[in-house]
């Protein structure tokens, strides 16, 4: 064999070394546009058609997932408290008469507020508006309690 055509030891790592930073490099390049080029998800509703106030007689206490909320009628007071839980934004479940976080345990009472952690703040009051033609319309708007 020739040693002019033969690829030395030292001259094949450094070789094999430059096609691994090379590989690596392109693979990160990769990486950094796909992060560039994300397409979040667009915004959820913040306003929501919750129907004839009719459909929430007094005393009524109705869950809607889809918002997340729950909505109440207090002696003719219509309000409604976000499902979202105030420690990590899972969504809380009903348990009886209080709602329970599935993540960490968490627990609220009917109005919202704290009886176990690890959340610290009461779930939001959410905003609901009658309209003239008697439906109620809620909003889901963020710095609302």
């Amino acid at each position: 064999m020739n040693e002019s055509s033969s690829l030395s030891r030292r001259n094949f790592l450094k070789l094999t070394v430059k096609f691994l930073f090379g590989v690596g490099g392109l693979l990160g390049l990769g990486g950094l546009l796909r992060f560039l080029d994300y397409q979040s998800e667009p915004d959820s509703p913040s306003e929501f058609d919750l129907g004839d106030a009719t459909g929430y007689p007094v005393g009524s206490r109705t869950v809607r997932a889809d918002i997340p909320a729950v909505i109440y009628n207090r002696a003719g007071d219509i309000m409604a408290y976000s499902l979202t839980c105030t420690h990590l934004g899972c969504t809380v479940e009903e348990d009886g008469e209080v709602f329970v976080c599935p993540c960490h345990g968490s627990r609220y009472n009917t109005d919202g507020q704290v009886l176990k952690g690890p959340a610290q703040k009461p779930l939001r009051r959410l905003e609901i508006k009658l309209q003239e033609d008697h439906t109620l319309i809620l909003y889901t708007h963020r710095g609302k309690k």
